[in-house]
């Protein structure tokens, strides 16, 4: 290869420890001893891991609000034959955190994007939920509008979903009012030393929570919504039909129907427009 044309460098995804130290890998340790730049949600944070295990590291940040100023910055920097290891605060980076940008720049640049397994408290919830692990789907946080909150409370797969210890109870509020038998477990702490896996009702951890919200990192898992029954959707319809005829958008006349029936959103929408 001529002087002219450097080595391109690559990109590694390391995942870091959601709350014990050991749960670090061994090739993750080996991934952030050969780069050359380490780019990390808060300096501070990884610079404690990685003293924790004697490794040293040039860091530079990379959070949402810089995520494509950066990128570009390390996307060059491997393009002149750098390795750059990508951590977050905890867990597997581009899941609800930030990454995402890095990774496609990278791909769209022809370089090459190394992922390394390790820790995921979406993963450790859903073995420790005890509910179906066959088919599920991550939601990220939880929306926060009810009639979003509520159509994603009809997800057919068991749901993991991350929130705010202070919402847990509002969420588990508007699922008892949708489904009080629905099983939930409210995973908290997961791997630190307060771990808790509670499991119940909807109903029953609505009633827990209620006065007294859950403390620490929380991961909410939630059983399969019940297979849907023949409901007649025609007195639903006829409401959302006459909401557009008055000028509203299609899909905000079906959540705001869907939202005073319990009928689905969806349902209503794809009906409307078939």
């Amino acid at each position: 290869m001529s002087a002219a044309t450097p080595p391109k460098g690559r990109l590694i995804v390391c995942p870091t420890p959601i709350g014990n130290l050991e749960d670090i890998t061994l090739r993750v340790l080996a991934a952030l001893r050969e780069a050359d730049v380490i780019a990390c949600e808060d300096t501070r944070r990884t610079s404690l891991l990685l003293k924790n295990y004697g490794v040293s590291g040039k860091l530079v940040s990379y959070y949402e609000q810089n995520e494509r100023a950066r990128s570009a910055e390390l996307v060059k920097r491997m393009h002149h034959g750098e390795t750059v290891a990508l951590v977050s605060d905890a867990g597997m980076p581009l899941v609800s955190d930030p990454g995402f940008v890095l990774v496609r720049a990278c791909v769209a640049a022809g370089l090459a994007v190394e992922v390394l397994p390790g820790p995921s408290a979406a993963l450790a919830a859903l073995v420790a939920s005890a509910l179906p692990a066959d088919r599920w789907r991550f939601a990220g946080f939880l929306p926060r509008k009810e009639s979003e909150l509520k159509e994603v409370f009809t997800s057919p797969e068991t749901l993991v979903a991350f929130e705010s210890p202070r919402r847990v109870a509002a969420s588990l509020k508007v699922l008892t009012q949708l489904d009080p038998q629905r099983q939930v477990a409210v995973c908290r702490e997961l791997t630190k030393l307060h771990e808790e896996v509670v499991r119940g009702t909807a109903q029953d951890l609505f009633a827990r929570y209620a006065d007294s919200p859950p403390k620490g990192e929380v991961v909410l898992v939630f059983g399969p919504a019940p297979a849907p029954t023949d409901v007649d959707l025609t007195p639903a319809l006829e409401a959302v039909r006459k909401l557009v005829e008055s000028g509203a958008k299609p899909r905000t006349a079906a959540h705001v129907v869907a939202d005073l029936t319990g009928a689905s959103a969806n349902a209503l929408y794809k009906a409307l427009t078939a």
